[in-house]
């Protein structure tokens, strides 16, 4: 089953991701998402991750089409506007490849190539909008197309965020907008997604949590201090601070979130951040 089936058959679905290289050499992003074969429902595919300029999604979302695998195609509103926007979305429907995430995406400054001039053209919310009306036959502008695509259009959205009410706000009008299914930002504090859950029910969309594995006691803490709307707990820290082996020591911590969040929400989203070849083994150690 593909990724929109699973979660319409209430299946606990798990997705990740692969990042692109930063180049022409393929073969170990290509050996990294053959380890998630029968693994996860859906394999994000990042588009330009952190602002930095690396192989293109789009491109690599038809190699594992290609593969028999399920791809979801990441778009940032960075960088192409609208005109470019829709026609990447047509060049994927005609490859084949059904799951979009929209994302408005990080600013260009923060990246490999500062001195980039940002797009914006669309934000998350009106690039889902853009989706609807293609598959309704239409661009944009309400000029007919050639022939529609299908997809299946996801959001994220950040269960953290402060104050709650307004990314509660946020996903509603990304539902409005076409969003079927949600993926989140890093969860950590259970508590505070399980009330975050609670206030999102009504809108009965599917949501899979983010689970990003914690690399070392710094790298939660530069987290906690720059990344809007994540907490890690000091007792999570500390374990991390005291682990004798980080990786066995990160792949028990993001195997016992999901084990926590398994009844409060539709699935989890893996975000391994260059350790993608250790989501196998945190699937194993949470009996996924």
């Amino acid at each position: 089953m593909g990724l929109q089936e699973s979660l319409a058959s209430k299946k606990f679905v798990v997705t990740s991701e692969i990042g692109p290289p930063k180049g022409t050499h393929i073969q170990e992003m290509l050996a990294d998402a053959e380890l998630l074969r029968g693994r996860v429902e859906g394999i994000n595919v990042t588009d330009l991750q952190s602002s930095v300029m690396r192989l293109g999604s789009l491109s690599v979302c038809h190699l594992l089409q290609e593969r028999g695998l399920e791809p979801i195609f990441q778009m940032t509103c960075r960088d192409r506007n609208r005109l470019g926007l829709q026609a990447d979305l047509l060049s994927a429907s005609v490859l084949g490849i059904k799951n979009v995430l929209a994302l408005t995406g990080d600013y260009a400054s923060l990246g490999d190539h500062p001195q980039a001039k940002p797009v914006f053209d669309l934000d998350s919310v009106s690039l889902l909008r853009v989706i609807k009306a293609l598959e309704a036959g239409t661009d944009m502008v309400g000029n007919p197309l050639s022939g529609a695509p299908k997809f299946f259009a996801g959001a994220v959205v950040n269960p953290g965020g402060n104050p709650v009410e307004a990314q509660i706000f946020k996903m509603e009008k990304k539902i409005k907008a076409g969003a079927s299914f949600f993926q989140t930002q890093a969860v950590y504090d259970v508590g505070a997604f399980e009330k975050f859950m609670k206030r999102a029910a009504p809108f009965q969309a599917p949501v899979l949590a983010g689970i990003i594995m914690l690399k070392s006691a710094g790298m939660a803490r530069f987290m906690n201090k720059n990344v809007a709307g994540v907490f890690v707990p000091e007792p999570l820290i500390q374990k991390m601070a005291k682990a004798e082996d980080r990786v066995k020591t990160s792949i028990e911590i993001a195997a016992e979130l999901i084990k926590e969040l398994k009844g409060m929400c539709q699935g989890v989203h893996i975000m391994p951040i260059g350790w993608e070849n250790k989501v196998p083994a945190v699937l194993d150690a949470a009996k996924l």
